[in-house]
């Protein structure tokens, strides 16, 4: 099997029906992972079916878990993004979005700059800074894919969304400790579990609200 046949049935089975020059901009993506992986080590994965399945499907699988209402035309940031994960795969994904991808190591925010511009992703934002002084209140909704524990992440990133805003943190198993340590000003709305095709390890979403 072929990356574009692993993705095509990876989104087939995540529900998503994305178009033929979407999925070749999710390739594409992979493709540039991986050649600058080889000088700026933005991953531990090296193997580009392996990238399929633990980035992109693994980003894309909380598409299925949002409505529809969270997504279209909303402002997005990427907290902690890295190699642009979750951000790009969904900012491709999802053109309608307004993705913000908060990132303090250089070398990684150069690198999303440059998938920005290889990959023509006019909805994407590109920010090489510290989330806790960025200013607050501009976002509808946070991500974070394996950014900290939950009481840091909103330490860090709860005064960036609007009010009535959300966090979002993609957690492997359900960190019922951290749960449990959250701050009393933040709630959980919903712990979603994720199904990630081809991954037999544990995904979770944590959506989180300032109660």
């Amino acid at each position: 099997m072929n990356l574009s046949q692993q993705l095509g049935e990876g989104l087939a089975a995540l529900g998503l029906d994305l178009p033929a020059p979407v999925q070749a901009r999710l390739l594409g993506y992979v493709a540039l992972l991986k050649k600058w992986n080889t000088t700026y080590n933005l991953t531990a994965i090296r193997n580009e079916r392996e990238m399929v399945g633990h980035h992109l499907l693994d980003s894309l699988s909380v598409l299925p878990a949002l409505q529809e209402s969270a997504l279209a035309g909303r402002r997005w940031a990427d907290i902690g993004s890295g190699a642009g994960l979750p951000g790009i795969p969904l900012a491709i994904a999802r053109p309608d979005l307004d993705m913000t991808l908060v990132e303090t190591v250089e070398k990684k925010s150069a690198f999303q700059r440059q998938a920005k511009i290889e990959l023509g992703l006019s909805n994407i934002t590109v920010v090489n800074q510290r989330a806790e002084a960025m200013p607050g209140g501009i976002f509808d909704a946070v991500i974070s894919r394996a950014f900290a524990e939950l009481g840091d992440f909103v330490r860090l990133a709860g005064h960036l969304p609007v009010p009535h805003g959300r966090l979002y943190a993609m957690k492997g198993l359900l960190p019922e400790d951290e749960i449990s340590r959250l701050p009393p000003e933040w709630g959980v709305v919903d712990c979603v579990r994720l199904s990630v095709p081809g991954l037999e390890a544990q995904r979770h979403l944590i959506i989180l609200e300032r109660a």
